[in-house]
């Protein structure tokens, strides 16, 4: 099966947008994709709005990008959350998380 992609595009010092899947296939190198929330300013944004699937893998990839930002004292936000994820977010209880 080929892996599918994701990618992330920095539109500004706090903005990033993602593209693709976030899924167990597509977050395969995760070492890469924490570099990704690295080095950020106060407030990161993740615009998902080009995000067109995502499972629980990506889901706890976000939570991890959360508590990564939240042990250095910065935050993590999310702009245009697809359906899908407000749905597994809502299964495991942590829509309050990204609030």
């Amino acid at each position: 099966m080929a892996t599918n992609k994701v990618e992330f595009v920095k539109l500004d010092d706090e903005l990033v947008r993602i593209c693709g899947e976030l899924t167990r296939n597509s977050l395969v190198n995760e070492r890469l994709l924490n570099q990704q929330i690295e080095n950020v300013q106060s407030v990161r944004y993740f615009d998902l709005s080009e995000v067109s699937r995502v499972d629980t893998a990506g889901l706890a990839w976000l939570i991890h990008s959360l508590g990564k930002l939240q042990s250095q004292g910065k935050r993590l936000e999310l702009k245009n959350v697809p359906e899908q994820l407000h749905n597994l977010m809502a299964l495991g209880q942590v829509s309050n998380l990204f609030e």
